[in-house]
């Protein structure tokens, strides 16, 4: 039996391609929007209330106010969205990582509680599981980076 090959053909490059503009269309859909909304919050009073409002909370994690908008979109949308809010906004290599680690345990909430509650799992005890986890991480990498 011959061995296959690893060749790669015109076809498989044209399904890769595809795909690949496929799954950036579908991550532009949910980045984009939510990338401009926050750029144009910077340029009204709307985000330096945010942040005065939040920055107490903010603070216990050394996070600007502004991060509360990264947290709460990464929470009740997804990742995606949570990552196009950072990027407009003007954030530390730190103060990315500690919203990575905390969105990693906390994240799109409403989707994911109720595919935990279809399995019979309690929505308030996984969802105070997954907050808790997000704070504890929070307040570890403050510590550690």
């Amino acid at each position: 039996m011959p061995y296959p090959t690893n060749s790669v053909t015109a076809d498989t490059l044209k399904r890769g391609l595809k795909s690949g503009i496929e799954v950036t269309w579908q991550l532009a859909k949910v980045m984009l929007p939510i990338y401009f909304t926050v750029t144009l919050l910077k340029h009204t009073p709307v985000l330096d209330a945010i942040a005065r409002f939040f920055a107490p909370l903010m603070g216990i994690f050394s996070l600007p106010g502004e991060a509360a908008l990264v947290l709460v979109i990464g929470n009740l949308v997804n990742l995606y969205a949570a990552i196009g809010a950072i990027a407009s906004l003007s954030l530390s290599l730190k103060e990315i990582s500690i919203l990575a680690i905390m969105l990693s345990f906390c994240h799109s909430l409403p989707v994911e509680t109720a595919l935990a509650k279809k399995i019979g799992l309690s929505a308030v005890s996984v969802i105070a599981a997954r907050m808790a986890l997000a704070v504890l991480s929070g307040l570890a990498f403050n510590l550690l980076l």
